[in-house]
């Protein structure tokens, strides 16, 4: 399943995850700005997020990047889309949950996707058509097929309130009917569970681009499903994804649809 793009994308992550870890005992020292209301950002993130652009660009100078923190840069028909550190108020607070999320682009078609997390030494890859791998191993979407009997993960509105009374909708509708919710904060963990099987299915709006790039593509090569809360392929704009294994994905979207039928 190795790709030369594959290839760049894991040792990106990985040089992002060895500053990342650096930090991880003494976050109290680290200078932390606030890019918005609870949305944080650390010298941490800055760093890592400079360690994938330089490992990329060394190899590939010419393709262009979507980063969280410096934005975007210009390219050829290549883009790489990138989250240095998916989590940053958990990995301030010392909650061991947070990766960093690569992910390729060709002519807007996602290629290679990397989601890593160096705590817990967990490498998560795939390439389009060449399915998706836990450290070497091939994973699958879950094989569960009631709602009632699902994990699902989701994310609570935390930079835009905006949307917190249609999310609570859908928050309501989904407690009784299934096995349990979990919201870990990290999207990019929460959708590479899905791919693993560890989660059965997920929503959340107001996602942006490298929170769900990588995870899309590792949920879609483990055979699971990605939409729009439609049910359409808007995600990567509007920002609200649902996704899982095709039953529990259909199961998902039943439920909340009604939900969100003037959104």
């Amino acid at each position: 399943m190795s790709s030369p793009l594959l290839n760049i994308a894991v040792r990106a992550a990985r040089a992002a995850g060895r500053i990342i870890l650096r930090h991880v005992d003494r976050v109290d020292m680290l200078e932390v700005t606030s890019k918005g209301h609870n949305d944080f950002v650390s010298q941490v993130d800055h760093q890592a997020e400079r360690a994938i652009i330089d490992t990329v660009r060394h190899v590939y100078p010419g393709h262009g990047i979507l980063g969280e923190e410096s934005g975007s840069h210009e390219g050829d028909e290549y883009l790489w889309i990138i989250d240095p550190l998916d989590g940053t108020t958990n990995y301030l607070h010392g909650f061991p949950l947070f990766a960093v999320s690569v992910a390729v682009q060709r002519r807007g078609v996602l290629e290679a996707a990397v989601v890593y997390d160096p705590l817990h030494e967990e490498m998560f890859t795939a390439t389009r058509g060449g399915g998706a791998v836990l450290n070497q191993k091939r994973i699958r979407v879950s094989g569960r097929r009631r709602l009632q009997d699902a994990l699902i993960g989701t994310g609570f509105p935390f930079r835009d309130m905006s949307q917190l009374d249609e999310y609570l909708g859908t928050f309501k509708k989904l407690i009784p009917e299934t096995a349990g919710i979990r919201r870990a904060g990290s999207a990019a963990l929460d959708l590479a569970f899905v791919a693993a099987g560890r989660l059965d299915g997920f929503w959340e709006f107001g996602l942006k681009p490298w929170d769900m790039a990588a995870g899309i593509l590792l949920i879609r090569e483990a055979g699971g499903l990605v939409s729009d809360t439609a049910g359409g392929e808007t995600f990567m704009e509007s920002g609200d994804l649902v996704c899982g294994n095709p039953k529990i994905f259909a199961a998902i979207l039943k439920e909340i649809g009604p939900q969100l039928s003037t959104k």
